[in-house]
């Protein structure tokens, strides 16, 4: 867009991947939680294979990548960001009457920020753009109006993924800068067994749209 007079026109920020390595026994932690839910959790070798995106849910196939060509830190957020697509439910609610991908995609990144917070990570550079441009697809809400509706399902969700991980935990998921009256208690648990990420390339199949979730 130009303009011949007045300011310049802003530009609307953009998530930029995180860096750094992940919390000791995160991704692992991650990895159990989805497998138990039926999902097969491999890594890809870049975005290319998942269609542009950094993680991709497709419950056709029961898959769940991630790209491998990004720090630890950043792989875990979209791990925890696709979890939260199939622990909201929306492989069932997108064929629901009233579906829109921006509120499931704000949940989504929602519960992953929660997550990370709960794990000492601040994903707010990435999730904070990234909730902003989906939250304002909607069509009658602003962005603040969805998240607040959302943020019930949210915190519901978040809470039940953090109590079934056995990481050491900092707090109970609130993001940066919220502080509370009443203490918090730290969760600490032992670090689980490992489990290996499969290297597939199911996910190169395109099933039908409406049962894959891509988070770019």
């Amino acid at each position: 867009m130009s303009q011949t007079t007045g300011d310049p026109v802003p530009e609307l920020s953009r998530p930029r991947l995180l860096e750094g390595e992940a919390p000791s026994g995160l991704w692992e932690g991650l990895s159990a939680l989805i497998q138990q839910r039926g999902f097969t959790v491999g890594r890809v070798a870049d975005a290319r294979a998942i269609g542009g995106a950094n993680g991709l849910t497709d419950f056709t196939n029961r898959t769940v990548a991630v790209r491998a060509d990004m720090d630890e830190l950043q792989q875990v957020k979209t791990l925890s960001h696709e979890l939260a697509h199939i622990d909201l439910g929306h492989e069932d609610r997108m064929d629901a009457a009233g579906w829109h991908r921006g509120i499931g995609e704000v949940e989504a990144e929602s519960v992953a920020l929660m997550i990370g917070a709960a794990h000492g990570i601040d994903t707010t550079t990435y999730t904070i753009p990234y909730v902003s441009g989906w939250a304002g697809t909607v069509k009658d809400k602003t962005p603040a109006e969805v998240v607040q509706a959302t943020g019930e399902r949210v915190r519901k969700t978040a809470g039940a993924i953090l109590d079934g991980l056995p990481t050491v935990q900092t707090g109970i998921g609130d993001p940066p800068g919220l502080t509370r009256d009443a203490p918090v208690t730290r969760r600490t648990r032992e670090r689980p067994p490992a489990v290996a990420a499969e290297s597939f390339d199911a996910v190169r199949r395109e099933p039908a749209r409406e049962h894959v979730v891509r988070s770019l």
